[in-house]
């Protein structure tokens, strides 16, 4: 153990003075790096993007000692906007790996995929893989087309609010918490209390307005009947072959099959390009890499295991499937 940490001692060593000699110092590939374009296949003139979206949905980014890692809205809508300066993009592949996220986050990719398609003219097509829940299936519905791999777990569309509530704890311990306010509702969320029966109400308010909003954009942009609307209403997940007998998406299939249904709706020829955008260079790359570098992961001194995905929600609002909220 001795000799580990004597061999690692120049290291550290070494990486503080270089700090302090150049504030641009980085020993990995992090959000200050750009986004260059990758060509995974394809020789064509005319591109397909594929573009990842994967874990948790927030705008929150990540820190840790050595690098910054950009919150998925961001990594998001930047790659839109490089495509969209790319008048050879004809069509973009959403591969959606998330079990949903933050309302307000959720919302904006939907807003900027829509906002996009009307700008490019380009033909977008989502694949869900593991699980597109909740606000994943809610960003997946601007789509053109939505394909589900045969064992893709989606649907969760509904609206769950979460808050700590800890003055069961505090009542025995012996600990109060004081608080003075303007108006009675001030305070509603706190969790040193209970809340009382007009803040229940009104939380509830506020989750069926969310959740009509996300139903309503389910009808605007899916063909589903009002009897199957209600068995989607109750929030439950679907696998793939149930989502597709609900409306809910399209068709089953795999990633291969995204790709060349996107270049069918695009109508650009079989050998065009499919790109993707990334901050490092990776000679093996395949449509399977859901990084754009490397050190996509930043390096934490504090490992939480199965609790890591947990640290981008905060007590809110969210389009969420929870039980898939951690892996």
């Amino acid at each position: 153990m001795k000799t580990f940490f004597k061999a690692l001692a120049p290291l550290v060593i070494a990486v503080i003075a270089a700090g302090c000699m150049n504030a641009n110092f980085k020993l990995m590939t992090d959000s200050r790096d750009p986004m260059l374009e990758r060509t995974i296949s394809g020789t064509g003139d005319e591109k397909v993007l594929m573009i990842s979206v994967t874990g948790i949905i927030s705008d929150i980014p990540e820190y840790s000692l050595f690098l910054t890692k950009p919150s998925m809205l961001e990594e998001f809508v930047s790659q839109l906007n490089l495509a969209a300066k790319d008048p050879d993009i004809k069509a973009v592949v959403i591969k959606i790996n998330s079990p949903g996220g933050s309302v307000t986050a959720s919302d904006i990719i939907y807003n900027e995929i829509l906002n996009f398609k009307e700008k490019s003219k380009a033909k977008v097509v989502a694949v869900m893989m593991d699980v597109a829940a909740s606000g994943g299936y809610y960003i997946a519905l601007p789509a053109d087309e939505i394909i589900a791999h045969p064992t893709s777990l989606t649907g969760s569309v509904g609206v769950i609010f979460m808050r700590p509530e800890i003055s069961g704890l505090m009542d025995k311990i012996g600990v109060g918490f004081e608080v003075n306010k303007s108006g009675r509702n001030k305070d509603m969320g706190s969790p040193f209390r209970k809340p009382t029966k007009e803040e229940e109400t009104l939380f509830n308010n506020l989750i069926s307005g969310l959740s009509q909003r996300f139903n309503t954009l389910v009808l605007k942009h899916r063909k589903i009947s009002p009897e199957n609307m209600k068995e989607v209403m109750t929030a439950r997940i679907f696998i793939a072959p149930e989502a597709m007998k609900l409306g809910m998406i399209d068709k089953t299939g795999y990633l291969d099959d995204a790709i060349k249904d996107a270049k069918k709706l695009a109508d650009i020829p079989e050998n065009s390009k499919v790109i993707a955008y990334r901050r490092s260079f990776y000679p093996n790359d395949n449509l399977y890499n859901g990084t754009t570098a490397k050190s996509d992961s930043p390096i934490s001194l504090i490992n939480l295991g199965p609790l890591e995905q947990f640290k981008n929600i905060n007590p809110g609002l969210y389009y969420l499937w929870l039980p898939a909220a951690g892996q």
